[in-house]
């Protein structure tokens, strides 16, 4: 439905006067469609594509409850507001139960009606959004929560699509924040193993000195401090996928195990003699470069081969920026459904600046920005002030700016900054900033 086109509002009554008296509230605001009996509320209904129903629950001919049944069945997506002539409590809840979107009772107060319907429509028109807004996402949202059109994200799609299929190890490359667990987790949730764990062994957040009884598990008194008997992580694994985030913080000592796990698929817990015999797929993945790592003598040849059968290589957000705009609409329904406000819409000229950006932190770093943007701007309209305020990074050539606007633009940035260390806090962010808090609340409106 276009936004000048109004919607359909089907009244179904078989009192004449009440039809018309319908007719005359509705006619500025919706197309209005009349029928005086359920046969008659059927066939037009079949005819014309109807955003709303009137319903009156008496009809001469079938009962409003069961036509409202009928409506439903024929177009889940229509909204049903049930009217009638009796206030009962049972009958209001039967009609909820079937699907009615509200019940309103005669006689009725016109403003209420329309507040009524008006919510009837904003809820159909945030339902055809999310619907359509899945839609484009299904296009690219091929893996998990990866996200990308790009031909580079489109062959790591085909790739992964592949890979899945197969039980060989597989190591993801590529910088920090590019979605190397979200490809791990593609890989798993697409292959024969899906049903099976997915456990993720955080390598670069594991302490040394406890990698080995998290990864393998203890027994009781294996060392100072193992009271119980703890399962580790390959045999919780079992069946699954294992997935060793930051692999080249392993300690050498560590690599070797790990390849002896790789080729023989068995283990012992620590302090056990007892040999445990595992069925996992093993996923790995490393932000550095692993080819150097081994030149250097930090990183076992003979793993880093064993690991690299099926290489997968995930493209800095810099190398595919036309997904920048998919990705920041996604993180703006994110938010939108996380605080239960509607998506902000970006400026073309604030689109174009973020596209500029070479976003050292890639998608995560991109992320966490629509996050503060969506947090701190109040309206529903990002623009490039707002972008040069919060990111720092993407200011205007200097010839386009003013003295002034520069002034202002830094301004607004340290206010921001103030407010984000402050968890949002205006009152201590004022008194941190040597204003009063009118004053700040006065900048923030005006900007």
């Amino acid at each position: 439905m276009s936004q000048d086109e109004k919607p359909t509002i089907l009244v179904v009554d078989d009192e004449k006067g009440v039809r018309h008296s319908f007719k005359m509230v509705l006619k500025d605001n919706f197309d209005v469609l009349l029928a005086g009996s359920g046969g008659e509320a059927i066939e037009i209904f079949s005819k014309n594509s109807v955003d709303l129903i009137l319903l009156d629950i008496r009809l001469p001919d079938i009962d409003g409850l069961d036509l409202l049944t009928q409506f439903k069945e024929a177009d889940p997506n229509v909204e049903v507001v049930m009217v009638t002539a009796v206030k009962d409590i049972k009958t209001a809840v039967r009609a909820i139960k079937a699907g009615a979107y509200e019940y309103i009772v005669k006689p009725f107060i016109v403003d209420d009606v329309l507040t009524i319907l008006y919510r009837g429509m904003e809820k159909i028109r945030l339902l055809k959004e999310v619907a359509y807004l899945r839609k484009e996402l299904e296009r690219y949202h091929l893996f998990e929560k990866m996200i990308g059109k790009d031909d580079k994200m489109k062959k790591v799609f085909e790739l992964i699509a592949v890979v899945s299929q197969s039980n060989g190890t597989v190591l993801i490359q590529g910088e920090s924040g590019t979605g190397k667990e979200l490809a791990a987790r593609a890989i798993h949730n697409r292959s024969p193993r899906k049903e099976a764990p997915f456990v993720v062994i955080n390598c670069a957040a594991i302490p040394a000195t406890l990698m080995e009884s998290e990864t393998f598990g203890h027994t009781k008194g294996a060392f100072t401090g193992a009271t119980n008997t703890n399962i580790g992580k390959l045999e919780i694994a079992n069946g699954g996928t294992v997935f060793f985030d930051d692999i080249d913080s392993l300690d050498i000592q560590m690599q070797g195990k790990l390849l002896r796990i790789l080729q023989e698929k068995e283990f012992e817990r620590v302090g056990s003699s007892r040999i445990i015999k595992v069925d996992i797929r093993f996923v790995a993945a490393s932000n550095k470069n692993l080819p150097e790592l081994v030149q250097k003598g930090e990183f076992r040849e003979d793993l880093f081969y064993r690991l690299n059968v099926f290489p997968v290589y995930l493209p800095a957000l810099r190398e595919r920026k036309g997904d920048i705009p998919l990705l920041i609409d996604h993180f703006m329904s994110l938010n939108a459904r996380k605080t239960g406000k509607l998506p902000k819409k970006v400026t073309d000229e604030a689109m174009g600046v973020l596209r500029n950006y070479d976003w050292p932190g890639n998608v995560r770093e991109l992320q966490n920005l629509v996050e503060r943007i969506f947090t701190i701007v109040n309206g529903m309209v990002i623009e490039l002030k707002d972008v040069s305020m919060i990111t720092g990074a993407a200011k205007p050539p200097i010839k386009d700016v003013s003295l002034k606007e520069a002034v202002m633009l830094f301004e607004k940035h340290y206010i921001a900054e103030a407010l984000e260390a402050f968890g949002g806090n205006k009152t201590k962010a004022a008194q941190y900033l040597g204003i009063h808090r009118n004053t700040l609340l006065s900048k923030l409106a005006g900007s």
